[in-house]
């Protein structure tokens, strides 16, 4: 699964992609908890190990792509 994270006052996203164990519910449980202790940081682990932490205050909006939806590319594509 695919989450893009925005941060206040950083022009960029941060992309993680989360090992696929990981459910969106869980995924949305972790950031429900580092955002109700305000000055706790979002910890999230990747396919590869890395660990990337996040301030919760500085988080802006967290997007989950699940991959469910396949995706469509070029003239023929239908919607």
């Amino acid at each position: 699964m695919d989450v893009r994270i925005g941060v206040l006052q950083h022009p960029r996203e941060i992309e993680v992609e989360v090992a696929d164990g990981m459910s969106a519910d869980e995924l949305v449980a972790l950031v429900d908890a580092a955002v109700e202790k305000g000055s706790g940081i979002l910890w999230l682990t990747d396919k590869r190990g890395r660990r990337v932490g996040v301030p919760a205050a500085k988080l802006a909006y967290v997007e989950l792509d699940t991959g469910a939806e396949t995706r469509r590319v070029g003239f023929g594509a239908a919607v």
